[in-house]
């Protein structure tokens, strides 16, 4: 109750990040339900278990994003004084995790009512039964079975959110130990290894080739989120290189200060991107390349791993707030700040676009022989 009522008088930035998650949720929960009618109306279609699997990713988007927006929840955020009342450590992350839950649940009940309004079971809305043949209205659908797919998303979000926020981890990211994040030799290494298993999966059978191929993405995705920070911390130190002026040290020590956080994000952002391009590369001249549910699904995990990248940069510059603050009255003009903000975004620009190209184009070479 606690949980609806600090979701009910939050900020509107706030709770349009929790509609942004619920949303997604919901898209997830239909693509869930798809799937598993697809199945069910295509028992002899052996593609079905990697329509499944290929689910995996939008899934793990979504509660990727589900944790972001929990981890910048402002009502749950430890202050002066609540624990007086019984709100500490502890019980916030609680509250966040139920925040989490509650959105991640209106999504998985808006999808079932919005998959069964399309197949024409719920009828009095327009657009009944639109979707009825792509939907297999013909094939009745297994409550149980529906329930426990729409039941993921809530329970392995409020699980990470929980996860992510307990106690222990809930010391700010700024005072973790200053020094090169130590992620890039295993993040280089995965990401090897996962263009060398989609390299070797390329050329086996095409019934086998999704859930390696699924393999072998998630380990580049990995690399690429364990080196993300490490670049980024690489970017802080190019900027500061070569007899650095003011600006440019301001901005390198913000990106220095701030690498796992945003690096984290930007790695995922990275390796979706990286996809996309070998995707494109492999599958972009076919007359009908993707369909509906694939288009679905791309779009989850853009818009879900985006949405992080962007939360993450909410945070960090709300931990900035006091430093950005002393130095306003130090007499720093706003141009400066704008001017070190465009100098940190364009420095990780010119080093995550080329990294993100050459990823997508080694992942592509195996599959456009």
């Amino acid at each position: 109750m606690l949980a609806l009522r600090l979701t009910r008088g939050s900020h509107p930035l706030v709770l349009l990040r929790r509609l942004t998650v619920a949303a997604a949720s919901a898209g997830v929960g239909f693509l869930l339900l798809c799937t598993l009618m697809y199945a069910l109306s295509h028992p002899d279609d052996r593609s079905s278990v990697g329509r499944l699997l290929w689910c995996v990713l939008p899934l793990a988007a979504t509660v990727y994003l589900a944790v972001a927006v929990a981890r910048t929840d402002p009502g749950t955020r430890p202050r002066s004084g609540l624990s007086a009342i019984g709100l500490g450590p502890v019980r916030l992350a609680v509250l966040a995790a139920s925040s989490t839950a509650l959105s991640c649940t209106l999504g998985s009940v808006l999808a079932l009512l919005f998959f069964l309004h399309l197949r024409g079971d719920l009828t009095g809305l327009p657009f009944d039964g639109a979707a009825a043949e792509l939907l297999s209205a013909g094939t009745p659908l297994p409550l149980p079975a529906a329930l426990t797919l729409l039941s993921l998303v809530p329970l392995i979000g409020t699980a990470a959110a929980a996860l992510v926020l307990r106690p222990r981890a809930a010391a700010p990211e700024a005072e973790e130990p200053a020094g090169a994040p130590a992620g890039l030799p295993w993040g280089v290494a995965l990401i090897a290894v996962g263009l060398a298993v989609e390299t070797y999966v390329s050329g086996t059978e095409a019934d086998s080739r999704p859930p390696g191929m699924l393999v072998g993405w998630t380990l580049t995705a990995v690399g690429l989120w364990l080196a993300g920070p490490a670049l980024t911390h690489l970017c802080g130190r190019l900027l500061q290189s070569a007899g650095p002026s003011a600006l440019r040290l301001l901005a390198g020590r913000i990106l220095m200060a701030e690498s796992r956080r945003i690096g984290r994000p930007l790695g995922v952002l990275c390796a979706v991107a990286s996809g996309a391009v070998a995707a494109v590369a492999a599958y972009g001249s076919a007359p009908r390349p993707w369909g509906p549910m694939t288009a679905l699904g791309t779009t989850l995990v853009v818009v879900c791993t985006t949405a992080a990248l962007l939360t993450a940069a909410l945070e960090s510059r709300q931990s900035r707030t006091e430093a950005t603050a002393d130095l306003v009255r130090l007499g720093a003009p706003a141009t400066v700040l704008r001017q070190a903000a465009a100098l940190r975004a364009g420095v990780l620009f010119m080093v995550f676009v080329p990294l993100t190209l050459t990823v997508g184009a080694l992942a592509a070479t195996p599959l456009t022989r």
